[in-house]
């Protein structure tokens, strides 16, 4: 699951402005059910948002975990990153804020939604969860006969 937490200051984004922000991050991740994707604006106000030891009031901390799939390669990270940066831009750029973000990656096997540990990536259950939106019991598997 992709999960974005932007830390921003009151009222640096409206209603429309955090739909619309939310559904191009969700549209990045078009390999997982969009239900993975949760995007977490917290408000935080000047006097509790220090950089470099200043109150501010201009700055947005994105964190990111990432865990339903991880980077594999420089090249997709920088592709990524320039692509988050595209999204963002028009909203930070127009009211001068300074921004910054951060990615982890926590591993596939310490993750459940809804106390069930999600399919593998490219798996025919992950495919019904992409269709349904939603997360389900894997398909039972026929037992081998020796």
């Amino acid at each position: 699951m992709p999960l974005w937490k932007i830390y921003h200051p009151p009222g640096a984004f409206s209603i429309e402005q955090k739909k619309a922000i939310a559904e191009k991050i969700t549209g990045i991740y078009r390999a997982l059910p969009r239900f993975y994707v949760g995007v977490i604006y917290q408000e935080v106000p000047e006097s509790s948002f220090y950089v470099g030891g200043e109150p501010a009031d201009d700055f947005v901390r994105i964190w990111v975990d990432h865990i339903a799939r991880q980077f594999g390669s420089e090249e997709i990270k920088a592709r990524f990153l320039a692509a988050v940066g595209r999204i963002l831009e028009p909203y930070l750029a127009e009211r001068n804020l300074r921004w910054e973000m951060h990615i982890d990656e926590t591993p596939f096997d310490l993750w459940t939604i809804q106390g069930i540990r999600p399919p593998k990536p490219d798996t025919e259950d992950e495919k019904r969860w992409i269709v349904e939106n939603k997360p389900s019991l894997p398909t039972p598997q026929p037992e081998s006969r020796p």
